[in-house]
């Protein structure tokens, strides 16, 4: 890719400082619920180095132009591609909430949805359109909402009707181009194609909208000559940004590269427009791709966070982006974003909860293991100032900020009635939790979560002797990432065992106050725990995923459950992608925390039903089968 730079002379910007980060520690000292929590420091086993870089104004927002030719755009299509991901599904309020979370993030673009997929998909997107697109940060900023349609007038009249409410709206529109699919799929000539996506890319032009995103499906595999004639009409029926997906996963980074390098110089009117990269994983290749093509003259990239999206999913946001940010001025050429990356970490545990797609713990910059070392030759490594250290360092420095984000967070229930005492280790006395407050990370906690936090809190503080910060997520995460609620666990009780038959108790409150309690017999505890909730909630579900893991090590360890389900009479169903056009029934996940395991695993399983129910009051008695589930 180096010899794809057309800036080698590159200062860089970065400077280190060497400290040695802090991990704090709850530490709860009794036995009664009068005894004070308090937080302790365990000095990191690895010196660990914060880089700080200078602060990057993001440049004025101009739809077909970037004042600063090294500014990267980061159009985020979590919402959009990102759901397409088998098993992964969100309702309206968590697509919301999560559209909040890019702002916050700083994305400059949100794919917010396929509105014509149906009526659920246009309000939603509507809905973010009017709450996000306008909200104007004290910088200027303001994400630009985005919506996706094939190049016909109905599935663009949708999409502008959704995003329409944006301060700054966006159409992407889209058509296949390579050979196979116009024979196989669209059933068109090379003509038709190109005379199908110059008129509605200047149908969406009409239509009030001035910046329009054109797509050639699967450019990877598209003749170049015929590339280079679509784009250069579409530019001049008033695309803004030319969108270059490789759309099956299939290219090597030196191709995609080169393929973007050849747009940029055989494309008629390419100046007058952003190139953009959309790469899928089906190899493992697309943030190399996506890198490849953002060094050959792409100014936009298109990602999801943790590499959610259909089959191998697509280039992951904080692959990309901080990439840029470790090695933008080295051997980028000098490329740079506008992401906040203090909020990557929230951005990504609040998609993994809200799809119930789980990352892998290797996984890049967000995995669990991303940040653990154990062996010899690593530790050596870190303690000296090379190349891996600077990268290592900034992603360190992100789950170090959220971790004492959440410590500050439990400091913070202090107007509670509990008092946190706080020892780091050091001789000041003076560090209190207003010291800490300045780096939340942005949970959105209300004051009735807030008490329902403390509350959970204070009981696993009765239960368990150390309480970690991995601990607090955990809590924070059961009370701060679950769907709206139609049932409430009270309580539960099980009897179990080799003398008898498993039996199970559960108290459940449903959205009035009311209590309703059911008993079941079952094959062990959580079975019979289970089926004592479908009394109650009377909703036939079958289980398809059921899993537990231990938050901390230690027999006394906090729980985390997480279960799929599918209704077994849901009328809500989707299509996928691919050309079989296969029916598939949504499932919705759910996940519970707690030391008792079944406590957990009822938890999980009450807030998966809550997602399921809210899906389907929210559909109401309408059938909104999606007409196809689509990726350029």
């Amino acid at each position: 890719m180096a010899s794809l730079f057309t800036n080698p002379a590159i200062i860089p910007v970065s400077q280190l400082t060497s400290t040695n980060p802090t991990r704090f520690l709850l530490y709860y000292n009794g036995t009664t619920a009068t005894k004070a929590p308090s937080i302790r420091s365990t000095k990191s086993s690895t010196p660990f180095t914060t880089i700080f870089c200078s602060a990057t104004r993001r440049p004025e927002y101009i739809p077909n132009r970037i004042p600063d030719p090294h500014y990267v755009r980061v159009f985020d299509t979590t919402l959009r591609d990102g759901e397409q991901s088998p098993g992964a599904s969100m309702t309206s309020k968590e697509k919301l909430d999560v559209a909040r979370q890019l702002a916050k993030l700083g994305v400059d673009i949100i794919e917010a949805g396929f509105p014509a997929a149906s009526k659920d998909d246009l309000e939603a997107v509507r809905m973010i359109a009017k709450e996000v697109g306008n909200e104007v940060d004290e910088n200027g900023y303001v994400p630009v909402i985005c919506g996706l349609a094939r190049c016909n007038k109905k599935d663009i009249d949708a999409s502008w009707e959704a995003v329409k409410h944006a301060k700054r709206p966006r159409i992407h529109t889209f058509i296949a181009t390579s050979e196979i699919h116009m024979k196989h799929k669209l059933k068109k000539t090379k003509e038709e194609v190109i005379e199908t996506a110059r008129s509605m890319v200047s149908y969406a032009r009409s239509l009030g909208c001035n910046d329009v995103e054109f797509s050639p499906e699967d450019a990877g595999r598209s003749d170049r000559e015929f590339l280079y004639q679509i784009l250069g009409e579409v530019i001049k029926a008033g695309a803004t940004t030319l969108n270059i997906p490789d759309t099956v996963g299939y290219n090597m980074p030196n191709e995609f590269g080169q393929l973007i390098a050849d747009i940029k110089a055989n494309t008629k009117g390419i100046e007058n427009v952003i190139i953009s990269t959309h790469c899928q994983n089906d190899l493992g290749l697309s943030t190399a791709n996506t890198l490849a093509g953002a060094c050959a003259g792409a100014r936009q990239v298109e990602v999801t966070v943790n590499g959610i999206g259909e089959r191998a999913g697509n280039a992951a946001l904080e692959e990309v982006v901080m990439a840029l940010k470790c090695r933008g001025d080295q051997v980028l050429g000098g490329l740079y974003t506008g992401i906040n990356t203090k909020q990557i970490i929230m951005s990504s545990k609040m998609v993994e909860e809200f799809s119930g797609l789980h990352v892998q713990p290797h996984k890049a910059i967000v995995g669990e293991n991303a940040f653990a070392h154990e062996s010899g030759i690593h530790q050596v490594g870190y303690s000296m100032e090379c190349l891996n250290i600077k990268i290592h360092m900034k992603l360190y420095l992100l789950k170090i900020l959220v971790s004492i984000d959440l410590m500050s967070l439990a400091l913070s229930l202090e107007s509670s009635g509990t008092s946190f005492q706080i020892d780091t280790g050091s001789n000041d006395d003076s560090i209190n939790s207003s010291a800490l407050l300045p780096l939340q990370l942005g949970y959105d906690i209300d004051s009735k979560d807030l008490d329902d936090l403390f509350w959970r809190f204070k009981a696993v503080a009765e239960k368990k002797k150390n309480i970690t910060d991995d601990d607090v997520m955990a809590l924070v995460s059961d009370v701060v990432f679950q769907p709206q609620v139609v049932w409430k666990l009270g309580d539960v009780q099980v009897t179990c065992g080799t003398l008898g038959l498993p039996m199970a108790t559960v108290r459940l409150i449903d959205a009035n106050g009311e209590e309703h309690i059911a008993c079941a017999n079952g094959t062990g505890p959580i079975d019979s725990a289970y089926k004592a909730v479908l009394l109650i909630v009377k909703v036939d579900v079958t289980l398809l995923e059921y899993s537990m893991n231990a938050v901390t090590e230690g027999i006394d360890a906090l729980a985390t459950t997480r279960v799929l389900i599918r209704g077994e009479n849901n009328h809500i169903s989707t299509r996928s992608s691919g050309q079989s056009g296969e029916i598939l029934h949504r499932t919705f996940s759910g996940t519970g925390a707690g030391v008792d395991i079944v406590v957990s695993s009822v938890r999980a399983f009450v807030n998966a039903l809550n997602k399921m129910l809210g899906f389907n009051n929210q559909a109401g008695a309408k059938s909104n089968t999606r007409n196809s589930r689509v990726s350029p």
